[in-house]
């Protein structure tokens, strides 16, 4: 399903195949959290703008409108118009940062809805099986979240409970697919490494969930507080123990820098809230670095957004009408920014799969590091 089409040093140009469609990594994934983008962006935007994959939540699907309403409509793709592949958070992260009072047991949490505050529990079983109504492409297996900083001896605990809630999440969906109902039974279920900042409980945890032979590897925890420094050294101390011939998974992950760095340590996959909430709020991603539309430096600036790039905003609107659309409230503001953030990210994976088809990683890399993460 996975295969390595060219190497520099760590960084990884592959190639992945799934029942929806082939993957060309290193790629970025779109969040539509709630099967669709913040923004206003519908699914023939996301092909407009070049996006491969897009990210759904188990969580709040499954709290609205209900997982069963999705499976009912034909899954996720029907559901939204979508033909290309799609995956699907575990739901982990939301039950541990959104849900009140929850209660972790052996079984799996006990939550109250931050929605309308409910009593739910969701665990190892409950997570597969909502994925699989949903029918995603890949799955996310159901895991702890725990903060950054923590105890090492929690961090183990959970480490190790994260490992029997992944064998319960294979055993479950290796069961949903064999059933004649599923919609997807060809789901496919990614494992996640967590151990928080401490190397030798991620090492060993990454080696455990190995032994499972997943369909792919995330790395899971990490851009939750900790410095750059520290998410840098947690990749490279796990990397040499992931799969060589499997997909890599940096979760939450992160600004244009973060990710060409990543790659550079050998991740394939990548998604993050951070390009289209950043637009929402007129920060901008650029060729030369980051842009505040709202700046009064641009009231009567008839340039668009980047000159290199060719998205549907930057190729007929202006600076100018940008600023102006943000400064008056108007809708149209966020539809336009996510557009040209999407665009960007989604364009600057292709620049670095034609980087390392060229044998010019490393050159690219020294090209941008520095330069996108500037404040203009």
């Amino acid at each position: 399903m996975f295969k390595i089409l060219k190497q520099q040093g760590r960084a990884r140009r592959g190639r992945f195949e799934t029942v929806h469609g082939t993957i060309e990594t290193p790629v970025f994934m779109n969040v539509g959290t709630a099967a669709a983008i913040k923004g206003a962006l519908d699914t023939f935007d996301l092909k407009e703008i070049g996006c491969q994959v897009e990210l759904s939540n188990t969580y709040h699907l499954h709290l609205r409108p209900g997982d069963d309403v999705v499976r009912d409509m034909g899954g996720l793709h029907k559901f939204m118009n979508w033909d290309r592949p799609i995956l699907t958070d575990s739901g982990g992260f939301q039950v541990f940062s959104l849900a009140k009072l929850r209660n972790i047991k052996e079984d799996g949490v006990y939550f109250s809805s931050h929605i309308d505050g409910r009593k739910i529990f969701m665990g190892p079983k409950e997570s597969m099986q909502i994925q699989s109504n949903l029918a995603s492409t890949i799955a996310m297996a159901f895991d702890e979240c725990i903060e950054n900083p923590c105890e090492k001896d929690y961090a183990k605990q959970s480490a190790d409970r994260t490992v029997r809630w992944l064998k319960r999440c294979k055993a479950e969906m290796n069961r949903l697919n064999s059933l004649d109902s599923t919609i997807n039974r060809n789901q496919m279920l990614f494992g996640i490494n967590q151990g928080s900042t401490y190397d030798d409980i991620r090492v060993e945890h990454m080696k455990q969930i190995a032994d499972l032979d997943l369909d792919g590897y995330a790395i899971g925890g990490l851009a939750v507080g900790e410095s750059t420094e520290e998410m840098y050294r947690i990749i490279e101390s796990v990397e040499p123990y992931m799969p060589m011939n499997k997909p890599r998974y940096l979760m939450g992950v992160g600004t244009p820098v973060n990710i060409i760095e990543a790659v550079d340590r050998g991740v394939d996959f990548f998604d993050c809230v951070m390009p289209s909430r950043n637009a929402r709020h007129g920060t901008l991603f650029t060729s030369k670095g980051i842009v505040n539309i709202r700046n009064a430096k641009y009231e009567r600036d008839d340039s668009p957004v980047d000159l290199s790039c060719r998205c549907h905003t930057c190729r007929n609107f202006s600076k100018s009408y940008l600023r102006h659309l943000f400064k008056a409230n108007e809708m149209l503001a966020m539809r336009l920014a996510v557009i040209h953030n999407l665009s960007f990210y989604n364009n600057m994976m292709q620049e670095i799969r034609d980087a390392l088809d060229n044998g010019e990683f490393d050159k690219y890399k020294q090209s941008r590091v520095g330069v996108l993460d500037k404040r203009i």
